[in-house]
């Protein structure tokens, strides 16, 4: 199950997060390949971030999946879920830090 979650210290007050949510869940859904039924996003507004020693618009989301994280995918992820929040939230691509993380990648470094 991936699970997105986004925080931003964007105001989420009047707007429209179910067009984020929505979004979202169908973009990681189609780029790691995983039913829609099957995504979980969280995004929280109003979170203090600073960055680049300023207030300004900024968000930072992490992904976590179980398979399916590829760097083209990372690629892919990054790009459309920056596409979204900049669309929706006002928030520049270069104000957007992703953490992505394949849970299936630390099983296959691990020794036992």
């Amino acid at each position: 199950m991936p699970c997105v979650q986004i925080s931003t210290n964007v105001c989420l007050d009047g707007v429209d997060t179910d067009s984020i949510f929505s979004e979202a869940t169908k973009v990681v859904s189609e780029i790691i390949g995983r039913p829609e039924k099957f995504v979980m996003v969280i995004l929280k507004g109003s979170v203090a971030i600073s960055f680049e020693e300023n207030k300004e618009p900024a968000a930072y989301a992490e992904i976590i999946s179980m398979g399916g994280i590829t760097s083209e995918t990372k690629k892919k992820l990054i790009y459309q879920l920056g596409t979204i929040l900049l669309e929706k939230l006002s928030v520049p691509r270069t104000r957007f830090f992703v953490k992505v993380f394949d849970t299936t990648m630390a099983t296959k470094y691990a020794k036992l």
